[in-house]
């Protein structure tokens, strides 16, 4: 067996015992291994399926840059990479920990080796025939409803280059083993707690129906999808956990769903025409100049091919707006400035179970430049990281005392920390004489402070300016408070990995990759820059993010110093 190597100076390997504690903290029950009863195991055996009628097509595009990295033997996932020797399955190898474990068992890689010629088809075939040699039958880990639902579909999404080409003897046991895990997908669905495995298992019931089936089971598994995605998506369209990324994600499942069922000539449902419809308007609105999606909550801005693949394969262009005021969030556009607020409450269990506690949070980009963002998230990314990106701190916005504006709590049934709050989250919007304003307020520090933050935004009507005030004010139905000692606040604006920033007398210069210049500039005398991380790109990157700092007065109104703050961006001229 080859070893595994780590070869890019990441942080030393955890041992077994830290590894299996911090999976089972932050990954909860969908992370604990599958248990099944005999009857189970009786119930999905069986002889493999007669052969596809019908193959899923590509959505979205297969990674041939990665396809070209594996090729190399280098499987790289979020902070972990591993060398492999040619002719070795990636588990035969010393997993870095479960989380490399669980996104390696999902096979989303796998249409990625098949960019890559003859040699490319012969290493896939190798892979997951090595896989069915060792897990088969069952494995406990690999064998989780949501890992094995997306293994499913990453498998059928590679069609007949992985079920009709290669040996027949090898084909079959591919089919085979792919009845028997959608047979156990299938059966555990309806009981899963936790949402992307119950999507999955959604979707992959009317394929499996429509390509493997020949329709049999059909009207029950598109009465299961329609229920869920009246469960997922709010009426404008947006995934209820409030990630652009799912939605994405989402979408693209659809679309799939829909292309099947329109090439085996059959009725596409109008609940199915109707989502795509609602999904793909939300997508394009959190869509960037540079093609990716906005990180909010557990999203990242990997892969803009992927974005523009799946809104191409809408029937009818996605509707434009720009309020969203069913998930709560507001955009302003001007030239090339687009600014995008999160200005909605948190999603409820199970939804929130990956959400962030970033009231008031926005993305700041001028064109194809980032500026302002938050740390991001990615699938990819180690679970320690991602539970820690989920703080208030953590995102472009006020944070007093340390203190998360929304609590978070326990959910029972996924052992899942989720926000709740903030109370009262709210904004109003004007436009008049092509400017937009924006005012909103949440009482996530109201309980414990006695304080309500307020941002009001103003952008011109040329984009090249953004002025803001953040205050801190005291209701004054709450009274006078007893307690008058200054409570210690910090307002965070992250800069994306690609801005570097330089002190210039009275302001922060801003300057982008792409040549882009911006200036920031507070009449707050504390503000400094900072270290920071970024998850939005699927590795862990160092960053920088001004931080404006003091002490506000409990009792204060707001209206003035130190408990209101003034700030503003302007572009440089030229630039």
């Amino acid at each position: 067996m080859a070893d595994a190597k780590r070869s890019d100076g990441q942080r030393p390997r955890r041992s077994d015992a830290d590894d299996a504690a911090l999976w089972d903290r932050f990954a909860g029950k969908p992370g604990e291994d599958a248990k099944v009863s005999a009857v189970h195991r009786l119930k999905i055996a069986g002889s493999a399926p007669d052969g596809f009628g019908l193959h899923m097509r590509q959505i979205i595009p297969p990674d041939t840059l990665r396809g070209e990295t594996l090729m190399r033997g280098i499987w790289r996932i979020g902070t972990d990479r591993v060398t492999i020797e040619d002719g070795v399955a990636p588990w035969g190898v010393a997993m870095p920990s479960r989380h490399y474990a669980n996104r390696l068992h999902r096979f989303d890689w796998l249409a990625d080796l098949f960019t890559q010629g003859q040699a490319g088809i012969d290493r896939a075939h190798l892979i997951v025939d090595d896989w069915i040699e060792n897990f088969g039958r069952f494995d406990g880990f690999s064998w989780r409803t949501g890992c094995a639902g997306d293994r499913v579909w990453n498998w059928m999404r590679c069609g007949a280059a992985l079920f009709e080409q290669g040996d027949p003897v090898a084909c079959e046991l591919r089919l085979e083993t792919l009845g028997r895990q959608v047979r156990h997908v299938l059966a555990l669905v309806d009981g899963e707690v936790e949402p992307n495995a119950r999507w999955r298992g959604s979707t992959l019931g009317v394929v499996h129906a429509v390509c493997l089936g020949r329709g049999k089971g059909l009207d029950g598994a598109l009465m299961r999808l329609d229920s869920e995605c009246t469960a997922q998506f709010l009426p404008d369209g947006g995934h209820v956990s409030r990630s652009p990324a799912r939605a994405l994600r989402c979408l693209a499942d659809l679309i799939t769903v829909q292309d099947v069922l329109l090439r085996s000539d059959r009725d596409v449902p109008e609940f199915i025409e109707r989502w795509v419809a609602r999904i793909g308007g939300m997508v394009s609105f959190f869509k960037a100049a540079d093609g990716g999606v906005l990180p909010f909550h557990d999203g990242d801005e990997r892969w803009p091919e992927a974005v523009d693949a799946v809104l191409n394969h809408m029937i009818e262009p996605p509707r434009k707006f720009s309020v969203a005021p069913k998930s709560g969030f507001h955009k302003l556009e001007k030239g090339k400035t687009l600014l995008v607020l999160d200005a909605g409450a948190a999603p409820e269990r199970p939804f929130g179970d990956k959400a962030h506690a970033g009231a008031l949070g926005f993305e700041l980009h001028d064109g194809e430049a980032r500026i302002i963002t938050s740390c991001g998230c990615s699938p990819e990314i180690d679970i320690t990281f991602r539970a820690a990106v989920r703080r208030t701190s953590a995102h472009s916005t006020l944070v007093l005392q340390d203190k998360d504006s929304s609590s978070f709590v326990a959910n029972d049934d996924t052992r899942l920390l989720y926000p709740e709050g903030p109370d009262g989250i709210s904004a109003k919007r004007l436009e008049e004489a092509d400017e937009i304003w924006l005012d909103a307020q949440h009482g996530g520090y109201k309980r414990d402070f006695g304080l309500l933050h307020r941002r009001r935004l103003f952008m011109s009507g040329d984009g090249k300016r953004l002025t803001g005030e953040d205050s801190l004010a005291r209701p004054v139905s709450a009274g006078i408070a007893e307690d008058e000692t200054p409570i210690p606040y910090a307002i965070r604006f992250h800069l994306h990995p690609t801005i570097s920033a330089m002190t210039a007398g009275n302001a922060i210069i801003l300057t982008s990759d792409l040549g882009v210049k911006w200036r920031f500039k507070t009449s707050h005398a504390r503000a400094r820059l900072e270290e920071t991380i970024y998850l939005g790109r699927g590795i862990v990157e160092r960053s920088e993010q001004i931080v404006l700092s003091g002490k506000a007065q409990p009792n204060s109104d707001g209206s003035g110093p130190p408990n209101c703050i003034r700030w503003a961006f302007l572009k440089v001229p030229g630039a």
